[in-house]
């Protein structure tokens, strides 16, 4: 598959069926998300690949009960480490995430990324050190929704070329 079109068809998914992904399936995702770029490649990240379902039930409530975080077959705790990169321990692992979420809609998989969740919480569940920072979670599993494009700006008030206001003369239409 071409990456404008897993990007043009990626859906956020909150509905999953049942079931664990292949080790291997799951182990690319991973690496795509270790070959990700990261400023002076400090590489600032950590992550926490959870499929057991006692500890995913324990993050629904942590998650403020979004009850796809424990359907889905793996969340994947996106972790930043201050210590290793002061200026960049945000920007760098979202960057991580967001390659994996493109390897994993590849593989057929959806994604949800977890913005809304008690920090100290996943901490605590998961045992991660004090000093590190969560930063998202993914859940991943083969949806069970396909969910209908969300609306996006018109390209006129989001680009501009040389100067703010001036509008990028695009070109590019979608077949």
């Amino acid at each position: 598959m071409e990456v404008f079109k897993v990007i043009s068809e990626r859906r956020s998914i909150r509905r999953y069926k049942r079931g664990r992904i292949p080790k291997e399936v799951l182990e690319r995702i991973l690496e795509a998300g270790r070959l990700a770029p990261s400023a002076r490649n400090l590489q600032p990240w950590y992550f926490i690949v959870v499929e057991d379902d006692e500890i995913k039930s324990k993050l629904i409530d942590a998650c403020m009960g979004q009850k796809h975080v424990g359907e889905a077959g793996a969340v994947i705790a996106v972790l930043g480490d201050p210590n290793a990169s002061k200026k960049w321990f945000t920007q760098d692992p979202f960057i991580a995430a967001s390659f994996m979420t493109l390897e994993a809609c590849e593989e057929g998989l959806g994604v949800c990324w977890i913005g809304a969740f008690e920090e100290e919480r996943v901490k605590q569940i998961l045992k991660i050190p004090e000093d590190l920072k969560v930063i998202i979670l993914l859940t991943i599993g083969y949806p069970d929704e396909k969910p209908a494009p969300r609306p996006r700006k018109p390209r006129e008030e989001i680009f501009f070329l040389n100067e703010f206001g001036k509008t990028y003369p695009f070109e590019f239409h979608k077949n």
